[in-house]
């Protein structure tokens, strides 16, 4: 526990950009409530990236007329940018940051923190997707972030629940060890510092929040949401080809490895595998009978395949097979496509073959034949799975080489 004895414990980062109408009721506000809420040094950092209205005056402002406010200025726009500047300059042992906006309730910042000043966790975030969270926002937000958040498990496996609400804190020497490796300057930036602390063995702690969207935000959610699309890309192709160092900041960091759980039976996983299969095979209709006026048969026959594979194999990578971590995700995700292929080909024969004995056949009849092609994709899919990518289980410690702090901490007492 970081006690009260001066050095500053906690350093709350607002990044703000063209923010002059909100920030003195945000920093107002914040510094009441961590004045109330909080008996350790505690600090707040107006991180203002490239502004060119009134908030460089309002901030400046505001860190002279309150003692533990800070501001600082960059030239460069990007959240990203502006977090990675005010942490890497921060003392504090606790570095967090919070929207300007305030949609997060602040009564969330104790537990976000407290979890991290005791040294349970490593980095702490805020959830609005768990059903405990209370959130108000428009339909459109909420199927964009639930989709985004999706793809992320889809696509790289990861755990934690929710990415992108903009309420988060690390422990000031778990920042150091990941930010040389975080490439993203924007809004892909946390999101990507998650993953790669995931994927090192650090624990991450999840809050429910009560979370109110901000209509006047602007945020370009399309640009953004491309933007991130890239992102999970590059951070995909990025560990596939070992260019962080996960190993060396699991030795600096990581925590002792649990116990790999017991995979289910042989006739447990045929049900798994079904239960999978019919929600891939219903969502794999409903996209076709969404795409297939936009695209045409083929086409939107191999781009639902791929979405749907991609969900498949990881929701039976943990749900059918009892695989968990980060271990050999990339190679079996990659496995699970030349799987998808030897799919795709049985399928896209079927609709040849129905092609060639009906001239003009409705969507109905094709989507009758792709079902019954993929029953029996289906079948040769769980025995590949089962046979072939999924046939060895790693543990968490596997290919690590090194011992973590726990260890080395209880060796040297």
């Amino acid at each position: 526990m970081i006690s009260s004895d001066g050095e500053l414990a906690i350093d709350v980062v607002v990044p703000v950009f063209n923010e002059e109408r909100s920030l003195a009721h945000c920093i107002t506000t914040l510094v009441a409530y961590l004045d109330e809420a909080f008996h350790v040094p505690w600090r707040v950092t107006i991180a203002d990236n490239a502004s060119t209205d009134g908030t460089q005056g309002i901030g400046e402002v505001l860190a002279k007329r309150h003692e533990r406010v800070i501001y600082r200025r960059l030239s460069a726009k990007g959240r990203g940018y502006a977090l990675r500047d005010a942490w890497a300059a921060s003392p504090a042992q606790v570095l967090a940051y919070l929207d300007v906006d305030l949609s997060t309730d602040l009564a969330a910042l104790p537990p976000l923190i407290a979890p991290l000043l005791s040294g349970h966790s490593d980095v702490s975030i805020g959830t609005r997707l768990r059903r405990d969270s209370r959130v108000v926002r428009g339909p459109k937000r909420e199927f964009i972030s639930r989709t985004y958040n999706a793809m992320l498990h889809g696509a790289l496996g990861v755990r934690f629940s929710d990415a992108q609400c903009g309420f988060k804190a690390v422990r000031a020497d778990v920042a150091r060890a990941l930010l040389p490796h975080v490439e993203d300057n924007k809004w892909f930036f946390d999101t990507e510092l998650l993953i790669l602390a995931e994927r090192a063995g650090l624990r991450i702690h999840e809050i429910p929040v009560d979370w109110t969207d901000d209509p006047t935000s602007s945020v370009d959610i399309t640009r953004t949401a491309l933007d991130d699309m890239r992102g999970i890309v590059r951070v995909a192709g990025s560990l596939a080809r070992g260019r962080i160092p996960l190993a060396a900041i699991y030795a600096e960091l990581g925590r002792r490895p649990l116990l790999p759980g017991r995979a289910p039976s042989f006739f447990g996983q045929v049900l798994r595998f079904g239960a999978v299969g019919v929600f891939s095979t219903l969502a794999f209709g409903l996209l076709y009978l969404l795409t297939q006026p936009l695209m045409g048969a083929q086409l939107a026959n191999f781009a639902c395949l791929l979405v749907t594979a991609v969900l498949n194999t990881a929701a039976n990578r943990r749900f059918t097979f009892g695989i968990r971590g980060p271990e050999n995700y990339g190679v079996q995700q990659f496995q699970g496509l030349i799987v998808f292929g030897l799919a795709w080909a049985l399928t896209s024969s079927s609709l040849l073959v129905l092609h060639a004995g009906a001239a003009h056949p409705g969507a109905t009849a094709e989507l009758a034949t792709l079902t019954a092609a993929n029953v029996l994709a289906t079948v040769l899919r769980f025995a590949l799975l089962k046979a072939w990518v999924f046939r060895a289980r790693t543990t968490a410690a596997r290919g690590v080489g090194v011992k973590p702090r726990q260890a080395r901490a209880a060796e040297a007492a």
